[in-house]
């Protein structure tokens, strides 16, 4: 299973988002702080189980 997060590049905020959040962050901004948001601003992690 992959796990997405989203780090600020201004507030340093992480969490951890679905596809739909991701969309959202990336019209809107940062949900803390409202920095706009680009794709290096997320991680994917693959669970290894």
């Amino acid at each position: 299973m992959t796990t997405v997060h989203f780090t600020c590049s201004d507030c340093a905020q992480t969490i951890e988002v679905n596809g739909e959040m991701r969309e959202t962050i990336l019209e809107a901004g940062c949900p803390v702080c409202t920095t706009a948001a680009s794709e290096g601003d997320f991680a994917a992690e693959t669970d290894d189980e």
